[in-house]
């Protein structure tokens, strides 16, 4: 070091030529040469000697390729029959230093499925504001459902995002797939999943329910897995680019057609390099594998119980939608479609209102409010005596008494 050093003065601050350099510090010019072109001091390297792990670095790299997340402790299991007789320390610092890079394989690696082996469902944030009414708009939310295989999708549009959104949603991206794939993918979303995550992951009873009936398999992914689901992420960055630009809608329903249209005459006619082929073409291939959908559908309404409150009123998912004044009091059945609300008492239907996506909307129907009218004019003359009772004939019930006797 202290030559190099030396070397280094002599010539870039006192201008010596290298041969005088090599002169006065009697070494050949090649060594003077050779120091000068190290920006740094050199150091003495000790040579390896190698260690008991190099004769297994590549059966560890083929156990990696296998599982990339595999125990140090299990590799060791399996070195010892082999030979190996080093220590775990050592191993787990040659895994620290190769595992991440077969973590990173398989994360990116293709994965191919077979024709209706999986489908895979995440909901879009649209980011579309549709008009609900009373002027108000309400941003428009599509559950995307796709096939790995063919590249294929259908999506159905929703103005919320809760479990009883979600199922008439999927059923309704079935229908328009024509099947059923053997298992559905999704995400830990709430609108699926009440507690837990992955494999731990229990899914609202409502929805365990519909993908019993449809016989598939619900497959749940733990968080920040997007390449899970690579599939539908794609389709839903298709959509904001190729579908969405340039497009005005007048509400939720000419949202669904035109994105519906859309679906048949452009997304499913292009050719995807990945599949190599069109996606109408794979779809036609891959419709052959999918399940049947069942006859009849199963009911993905929300079903639900309220009490009407004195004012006739039966609140609903934050609306309040009217009833009959006979009803005041009583608990009242409530089924909620993705448009509609019915009301029942004791199974009979008493009122169907329009579905308010308002929020804190009030929904009156004219006839209840003639009615709740009515009620109230008629307790007003009865608080104040005003009350006007038919003279009643006797005569009959005398008449009656003598039949009688």
């Amino acid at each position: 070091m202290e030559d190099w050093a030396e070397v280094h003065r002599l010539f870039h601050r006192e201008g010596r030529p290298k041969a005088a350099i090599a002169r006065q510090l009697e070494m050949s010019r090649n060594t003077v040469e050779r120091l000068l072109g190290l920006t740094e001091p050199p150091r003495y390297v000790r040579r390896s000697t190698g260690s008991q792990l190099d004769p297994f670095v590549e059966r560890i790299a083929a156990m990696l390729a296998t599982d990339p997340t595999v125990r140090a402790t299990v590799i060791r299991e399996r070195l010892r029959p082999l030979g190996y007789r080093g220590g775990i320390t050592i191993l787990k610092d040659h895994l620290t230093h190769v595992r991440p890079t077969f973590l990173a394989a398989r994360a990116y690696q293709r994965t191919s499925y077979q024709p209706g082996e999986i489908g895979q469902v995440d909901w879009w944030h649209t980011g579309v504001q549709v008009p609900v009414g009373r002027g108000v708009s309400r941003e428009a939310f599509g559950l995307v459902t796709t096939l790995p295989f063919s590249a294929a999708h259908a999506m159905t549009f929703t103005l919320a995002r809760t479990v009883g959104d979600l199922r008439p949603a999927l059923l309704g991206c079935l229908e328009r797939l024509g099947g059923v794939p053997e298992k559905l993918v999704f995400d830990n979303d709430p609108s699926v999943v009440a507690t837990g995550t992955g494999a731990r992951a229990r899914l609202h009873d409502e929805v365990t329910g519909l993908l019993g009936a449809l016989r598939t398999k619900p497959v749940v992914l733990r968080p920040a897995r997007p390449t899970s689901k690579g599939n539908a992420e794609r389709t839903i960055g298709y959509a904001e680019t190729s579908f969405l630009p340039l497009r005005d809608f007048a509400s939720l329903e000419d949202l669904q057609g035109q994105h519906d249209e859309w679906a048949t005459d452009i997304a499913h006619r292009r050719h995807i390099r990945r599949i190599g082929a069109r996606v109408a073409d794979r779809f036609v291939v891959e419709r052959r594998f999918l399940g049947p959908l069942p006859d009849p559908l199963p009911d993905t309404d929300l079903h639900l119980e309220a009490r009407a409150g004195k004012d006739a009123f039966v609140r609903v998912l934050g609306v309040d939608y009217s009833v009959p004044p006979a009803f005041v009091g009583r608990r009242i059945g409530v089924r909620v479609t993705p448009s509609t609300v019915r009301l029942s008492s004791e199974g009979s239907e008493i009122a169907t209102h329009a579905r308010s996506f308002v929020p804190a909307d009030v929904v009156l129907a004219p006839a209840h409010g003639r009615a709740v009218r009515l009620a109230r004019e008629a307790r007003d003359r009865l608080a104040a005596g005003d009350v006007e009772l038919p003279e009643v004939d006797l005569v009959r019930y005398d008449a009656l008494v003598g039949a009688l006797s």
